[in-house]
């Protein structure tokens, strides 16, 4: 439990924490392996078992992902009841890559970390679970769509349970690929199949950075796994521990949807709005933050790249904010938050030391709180024959309930309302961004806080649109309330916005997770007082709900929006694909085509012409030798006569 000042101000300097050293699993840890075995058991039955399972397929996928939650729960509570030098624990599995240098086992790793990730997953998937019984419950290949979703648990917990960075690869391979599967699960729809392609091809960006690194690592380390890298990383130069971990953020920012591969995350809501929700909340773009987190020990050692992190959260933060002032879409709108949000956890992790714990307290209550705003959104658009545009909304408080409740919270704990989840996660982010020396803290800091004040406006304005103001419905919508397979999940999630964020804060979550992170380490002050900081936040916040409310409550709501350049350039996502397009896309095809040319010139030309030449010489040689006794008698006097006259010449 923290103590009094540490609540109170929570930039206080915690113990220093040793790095704990893995033990061998005992106990309920030996059954680690279950946790994933279990989603990708009914990942595997459901596709196996074809049509046969349309019955009970969806039920027992849910099951099986309630029952990893299970065993993560179990090991949890095993592991609270350690001390902190015994909690970090190591599974091996199997012996995987035996191969000369490379002896490499597949393992994981159960720490304070890890587990805080595996009962996110689990616990937030599995009520998505839940929620898509009755959201897909009319569509004929939801058996598919749960084997899909289990499949996607099961990557996502290998990815985050990995006891080294290849096994920690198979994961987020696995991962990315169960997106495109789900985001492009109505892929009769052109848009949605684009949108699943888009996906896919921007994550396969960041991946050739995280296999890179990996490569990277084996040279300079000799191994992959956590605990080698970790023991001894100033073996490496600086030079080498700065490239290694550029690469690495260049795999969170294909992942994790951070600047410049952040375009695809808005088109990824083609996909059903379950799939939305599992993949801003609970997977996938948390998995570039967790990524930055484990690899502590190289950006440690590595400034440069871990100011790049920083940078890079910071850039998109503001970015995610301004784009989300512009949507209409009610769930491109919220996708531009979780672009934000993320941003949010970057630029934390890439506060070092200070800030990896506070990324990843955000991390938790963000999962909770986005997901139950992704499902309010998903009962929004059944009760309003599928729709998105909120400019075709408002007033619906009345009409659902349940929804506008649970969406309330949501909306109170991502705008940072007093003591709920948001206020105790992110505002320790932005006190943690006015830490330091030069100008990094009044950047850093000053971004942060202006950002809240974006993101209580975007967010407010999201919020009185869809649920209050005029109705502004079609002549065919008839909005009602969502069945309770999709209202009970919600009404979780919002009991988790609400006090989620108190509990990690007064049960000492920051200092319990640090020794996963390396330990908390001594400090300045922030350049601003924490009450100062915390009356700015306060402002800004109430300066963003009102004028929200002045726009999009009291006042009429526009069918069409108001053009400026301003708008279009936000609605635009800043014109990113655009952007990609020319400084990416072109340049690629012009040095494809000039491979393309020196290839079919150059290198196949040089071989054609020697085979050419080869050829030709070979028709004249075959022309003289011609079998004819006549010819060979003309040949032998043209000798002759040639050598009577050089020798008559030589004389």
């Amino acid at each position: 439990m923290q103590s009094l000042t540490s609540i109170v101000h929570p930039l206080t300097v915690l113990a220093q924490a040793e790095p704990a050293v893995a033990s061998p699993a005992s106990g309920v840890a030996t059954m680690g392996w279950l946790l994933i075995a279990l989603p990708l058991l009914g990942a595997l039955l459901l596709l196996v078992g074809g049509r046969r399972t349309n019955g009970f397929g969806p039920a027992l996928a849910t099951g099986l992902s309630w029952a990893s939650f299970g065993v993560g729960a179990a090991i949890f509570v095993e592991m609270v009841g350690r001390d902190d030098a015994s909690r970090a624990q190591q599974l091996t599995l199997y012996s995987w890559l035996p191969v000369g240098p490379l002896q490499l086992d597949a393992g994981m790793l159960l720490d304070q970390l890890s587990i805080s990730f595996v009962l996110l997953i689990t616990f937030v998937g599995s009520l998505i679970h839940v929620y898509s019984l009755g959201y897909m419950s009319d569509d004929p290949d939801k058996r598919r769509f749960f084997a899909y979703l289990n499949l996607f648990i099961a990557a996502m917990l290998t990815l985050v349970l990995a006891d080294n960075y290849l096994v920690l690869y198979v994961g987020w391979e696995g991962v990315g690929l169960a997106s495109y599967l789900l985001i492009g699960f109505w892929n009769w729809n052109p848009p949605y199949a684009s949108a699943a392609n888009k996906a896919f091809i921007a994550n396969r960006v960041g991946d050739y950075g995280l296999g890179l690194a990996i490569m990277a690592m084996f040279a300079t380390f000799g191994t992959v796994t956590f605990a080698g890298v970790a023991a001894d990383p100033s073996k490496a130069s600086a030079g080498t521990l700065t490239i290694i971990g550029l690469l690495l953020l260049l795999a969170a920012c294909g992942k994790s949807a951070q600047f410049p591969l952040q375009s695809w995350l808005g088109d990824a809501m083609a996909g059903p709005t379950p799939v939305s929700a599992l993949i801003h909340a609970a997977t996938m773009v948390t998995a570039g933050v967790y990524l930055v987190v484990r690899s502590h020990p190289i950006y440690d050692l590595a400034p440069n790249a871990q100011l790049a992190v920083a940078v890079v959260g910071g850039i998109t933060l503001t970015m995610g904010a301004i784009i989300g002032c512009a949507k209409d879409d009610i769930k491109k709108a919220l996708a531009a938050s979780t672009i934000s949000q993320i941003g949010y956890m970057m630029l934390a992790a890439g506060l070092g030391p200070i800030g990896y714990a506070y990324a990843i307290f955000h991390l938790l209550t963000h999962g909770f709180f986005k997901a139950g705003l992704f499902l309010g959104a998903g009962s929004v658009m059944h009760a309003m024959n599928d729709r998105v545009d909120m400019r075709t909304f408002g007033g619906l408080s009345g009409k659902m309930k349940i929804t506008w409740a649970t969406f309330l919270c949501g909306w109170l704990a991502i705008i940072g309302f007093p003591l709920l989840s948001g206020f105790w996660s992110k505002d320790k982010i932005i006190e943690s961004a006015f830490v330091g020396e030069g100008w990094r803290p009044w950047v850093f800091g000053l971004t942060t806080l202006l950002v809240a004040g974006l993101t209580a406006f975007y967010m407010s304005r999201l919020f009185f649109m869809t649920f209050h103001g005029k109705r502004r419905w079609l002549e065919d919508d008839h909005p009602h309330e969502a069945p309770s397979t999709m209202t009970v999940p919600m009404v979780i999630l919002a009991i988790g916005s609400v006090g989620l964020g108190a509990l990690l804060n007064f049960g000492g979550f920051t200092g319990w997770l640090a020794p996963a992170t390396g330990g908390p380490v001594e400090h300045g002050e922030p350049i601003l007082s924490v009450p100062v900081i915390m009356i700015l936040t306060m402002v800004l916040l109430v300066l963003g709900v009102a004028l929200a409310w002045a726009r999009y409550w009291r006042a009429d709501v526009a069918p069409v929006p108001h053009p400026s350049f301003a708008r279009t350039v936000a609605a635009n996502d800043f014109f990113q694909d655009e952007v990609n397009y020319g400084a990416i896309v072109l340049p690629g095809r012009a040095l494809i085509e000039a491979l393309n040319f020196t290839d079919g010139h150059g290198i196949d030309g040089s071989v054609r012409g020697l085979a050419g030449g080869i050829g030709d010489l070979s028709n004249f040689v075959r022309r003289v030798q011609n079998g004819f006794v006549r010819s060979y008698a003309l040949t032998m006097l043209l000798g002759v006569v040639v050598v009577l006259g050089a020798l008559w010449v030589v004389q």
